[in-house]
This record gives C-alpha cells, structure tokens and sequence, in this order.
C-alpha cells in the first residue's frame, strides 16, 4: 500500500464522503488514489473556496469537511479558508501536497511553510516525513477536528511519502494522546453555584454563541431555556438556536443586533454565555457585562474563559454533556416579570418598526428590509440561508426568521465570497442526508451576497454547474461596496475612496453563460412576485436585486 493511497484508506475508515479540492503536481497521487474510492471528489475553481465548500459541509452535515490542494500557491491559497473556519470553530481536515521531503528548505519549485504560515490558525498541523505515520496522524487529526473547541487540523504530506509503500496498514482503534485531553464533563460545584445564583436573581439571561449549534445542542438549550423560565438572546453565530416564535427570545445582540435583546443584555443581573467567546460584535464592551452583574461563561474551550471578560462562575465542558446536567436539576425558576418587562421593550421596537415599513415602499429602487420579509415569508420552514459579509450579511441577521432551517455566515473572520462556495458546500450535505434517507429532497439553499461579495468566489458557479448544485443565488446590486461606504460616510465625512464598483459584470448574460436563470428587481411593487417566481423555478438562478447606494444597515 502506498502513502497516497493509506490516506485514502484513513478517509474511508473516517466516513468521508466529500472531499473539495484542486489538484497540483505534489497532490496528484493521492487524488490518483482516491478516484479508485467510493469518496466523491469536488474540483473548486479557487483553492481558498475548496476550504469554504468544506466548511459549509461540515455546518451542515455534523462532519469535519476535508479538502486538499497542491503546494506552494495552492496550499498558501487555501490559507484564508483555513482561518476563516479556525475563527468560527469549523471542524476541517486540510490536506497539502509538499515537495520532496530531501528537497524541504531548499526554495525549491513550489514549495512553501504551510504549517508555519498557518500556525496561529489552526488546532494542529502535521508535516509527514514517513509513510508509516499516516494511519495514526489522520486518526489523531479527525479527533483533534471534532473534540474540544472544534477546528481545522493541517497535514502536510511530501510527495515522495505519498508514493512510498507502507510495511503494515493499521488504523488506531483508540487514542491516548497525552497533550490533548478535552474537558467533557461540568464541574458539579460550578453547576450548584450556578443555580444558587439563579434562585436569588430576578432577571437573568442567557446568551448563546455558535458552540451551541457546532454541538448540535439547540434543542437541548430550548429545552433549558423553558424547563427554567430563562429568556435567551444570541450572538450572530448563534441565530437559529432559538425559534422566531419562541416566547422566551428576544433576538440577536450585538452592534447591529435587536434593541430590545441589548437592552435585555444591559438590564439583566445575570448573564450566562454559553458557547460564545465574549468578542466585539456581540459584546462592544465587555467590562461592562462583568459590571454590577453575575457573569458565567460555559464553554468547552478554557482559553476562552475570562479571555475578554471575567466570570464569576467559570464552567468548563462540552456543551451536550453540561445541558445534560443542567436538565437533571430539580430546581423551580419564575421570572414572569421580568419576561414581561423585556416583552415591553419588544412591543415597543417592533411599533417603531412598523412606523418605519411605510417609509420602506417610497425607496426608489427596492428597499432590503422590505425585500428579506418578503424572502422569509416566503422560504420553506427548512431552508439553509447563507449570508455573505458586508451590509447584505447585517440585513439579513436582521431579517432572517428561524423556523426549521440553518442560518450560515463567517462571523469570527468576516471573509468576503464565502456564501456561493459555502451554500455549494451545505448542498453536498444536504445530498448525503437525502441519499442515507436522513432527510427528504428538497431542501432549499440560497446564497445571499452583494455584488463586490459575489466577484470574490463567481468562479465558483462553474462548480456549481459541473456538479448540478442546486443553490440558489440572490445578488444585491448597489454598485459600491456597501458597508465599507456606510463607515466612510461617517468616520471620513462623506469622502469616499475605493468603494466604487463601476465594471460589474452583467448578470443577465453571466447568468446564461453558466446556465443559470436569472430574474431582476429594481423597485417595490414587484418583489413578493418576483421572490415566488425566482423561488419556484427548478433551476439555479440569479435573482438580482437593485438598492440604493444610500441604504444603510
């Protein structure tokens, strides 16, 4: 057995069924390999959306997402994919081709430090220098991926270990590594000062992150949440743990979240973050949640504990394990006023905004707030909505309704072009659900981007088109670089610089060259028939939507 093809036998043994990638001279024998394998194998356009793809799997599907790419360009191409899933805790396998491992340090023809130009972004790397440590470095990379604070792993492998031969394939059956030890289990002491706190507070509230729904927990905390009467708000990564309609939330917070969810945030005595880092756009200002407040951070990631803010209860633990033991309290909870009060503050800011519809219909060309209502009405309850970064993403945390589906974005990186390759991504895991008979076909999955968003990863429509990925693609047009015009229009008085996007292509006729439907809307009157046609259609499409320059998030 060769090394190129022990690697795809680890990939085997490890359930793989995708692996997105772009080949190159120092990855083709394990790409020879793996056409001989049941594994599907996805040719991206761009090594950076390889990374992407992979991650809009592994959101989607419970798996780590694997891709692989050649070295030199192809592996420091990948890197921003890498740390775009490092940043929001996407359990990757990242597999690099390398020049000849006697060649190493010589600067030779493509050949580049990977695991050193990767090392503040990721859980792991290996470099391989021997064939007969393959069986053990992938079983140890899958686990390091899913454990713990879940994240990329990179395996750098020579090509001349690709080719040698294996005396003996033998693939662990247990790990014992003694560096990597995650917490699982709650300390019980912190889980009893926890409720002693909750019982002599009379307005908590919990703030849940992307761990939760990286742990496959959601339900567990809405569960927690009514077994004790506890009213929830999110950070972004966080949106779809709760329920729209849940009487106990009260939306995103953050600078661009739901006034009354800040508002819950400011007011509560007790806070508990559970699977979110206390980062900067949800919490601007995390002294101040430590201020006159009981803080408890649980999370399964120690360093991120006290991090940017210090709690007063620090629990350690993976998610799953702690709600566990959370559930099997025998407590009684009530905070009826205190839901009554934030129920208030919701009524009142839900007035201002319909005050505020009317003055949407008389935007000129079509207004976003009033375009993503619309689009959430008319969404099945299931859908997957990938947003991209810049206004289109704040809109759409501001819109987006949770019913049944998935809400995507990068949250912790902020990497404009994810949505379209991420989206291609969340389709392959919807096809392995629907091919196990995990879930029924026809799923929707829509990319949400705006136009300098979707010149960053368009080449990825090819993918799409080659292997008949059915996403959806909804393009807002305002011929600028939205947010970044929104902060100079403030911090630099109206003088704007490298914002204007004049050469856009043409959708209409981009469309057609990748055989893509495509449908326009330029003002309000026609948008609620504009979103059913474009939704019904059988093909991909591009629904372009025309906004003002001036619109703001």
């Amino acid at each position: 057995m060769t090394g190129a093809n022990a690697i795809v036998k680890c990939l085997e043994l490890e359930k793989v069924s995708y692996v997105f990638g772009y080949p190159g001279v120092a990855i083709c024998p394990f790409f020879d390999s793996l056409e001989s394998s049941e594994i599907n194998s996805v040719l991206v356009r761009s090594e950076q959306n390889a990374a992407h793809e992979a991650s809009g799997y592994a959101r989607i599907s419970g798996k780590p997402g694997v891709c692989a790419v050649t070295s030199g360009p192809g592996a420091t191409n990948v890197i921003t994919g890498i740390a775009t899933a490092f940043a929001d805790s996407i359990p990757l396998v990242v597999i690099t081709g390398q020049v000849e491992s006697r060649l190493l340090g010589s600067d030779v023809f493509q050949e580049a430090d990977i695991c050193g130009a990767c090392e503040s972004f990721v859980k792991y790397s290996y470099t391989l220098r021997n064939a007969e440590e393959i069986p053990r470095v992938f079983k140890e990379a899958f686990h390091i991926a899913m454990t713990g604070r879940k994240g990329p792993v990179l395996i750098d492998i020579p090509i001349d270990v690709q080719k040698a031969s294996l005396r003996k394939f033998q693939y662990p059956d247990e790990l014992k590594m003694r560096t990597y030890k995650p917490t699982v289990q709650g300390n019980p002491v912190q889980i009893k000062r926890m409720f002693q706190r909750l019982q002599n507070v009379k307005r908590p509230i919990l703030c849940v992150g992307g761990g939760v729904l990286l742990a496959n927990v959601a339900k567990k905390v809405r569960d927690f949440s009514h077994r004790f009467n506890i009213p929830v708000v999110s950070t972004m990564m966080g949106l779809g743990t709760m329920q729209d309609l849940d009487p106990l939330y009260f939306g995103m917070v953050g600078n661009n979240g739901r006034s009354y969810g800040n508002k819950a945030m400011n007011k509560a005595e007790l806070i508990i973050m559970m699977g979110a880092r206390v980062a900067d756009r949800s919490i601007s200002q995390p002294d101040l949640i430590t201020e006159n407040k009981t803080l408890i951070h649980i999370d399964v990631d120690p360093a991120e504990i006290g991090k940017n803010a210090g709690p007063e209860i620090p629990l350690v633990g993976d998610l799953s394990s702690v709600l566990d033991s959370l559930l099997a309290v025998k407590e009684e909870l009530s905070y009826t006023e205190w839901i009554e009060e934030l129920n208030g503050f919701k009524e009142e800011a839900e007035l201002l905004v319909e005050k505020k519809k009317k003055e949407e219909l008389h935007s000129p060309l079509v207004n976003p707030h009033y375009f993503l209502r619309e689009l959430n009405l008319a969404l099945k309850d299931n859908a997957i909505y990938v947003a991209d970064v810049g206004q289109n993403q704040l809109w759409s945390c501001k819109h987006y309704k949770m019913k049944e589906g998935r809400f995507l974005t990068s949250g912790g990186m902020g990497t404009m072009g994810y949505s379209l390759p991420a989206a291609i991504g969340a389709y392959f895991a919807v096809q392995e659900k629907c091919n196990t008979g995990k879930e029924e076909a026809g799923r929707e999955v829509l990319a949400v981007m705006g136009d300098g968003a979707f010149q960053m990863s368009l080449m990825e429509l090819a993918t799409m088109r080659q292997y008949g990925a059915r996403v959806k693609l909804i393009v807002f047009h305002n011929g600028v670089l939205g947010l970044v015009r929104q902060y100079q229009r403030t911090a630099y008085k109206d003088h704007f610089s490298m914002i204007d996007l004049t050469g856009n292509p043409d959708l209409s006729l981009l469309s057609g060259a990748y055989g893509l439907s495509y449908i326009s809307i330029s003002n309000n009157l026609a948008v609620p028939e504009r979103i059913r046609e474009f939704l019904g259609k059988e093909e991909n499409g591009i629904l372009e939507v025309f906004v003002d320059a001036n619109e703001v998030a």
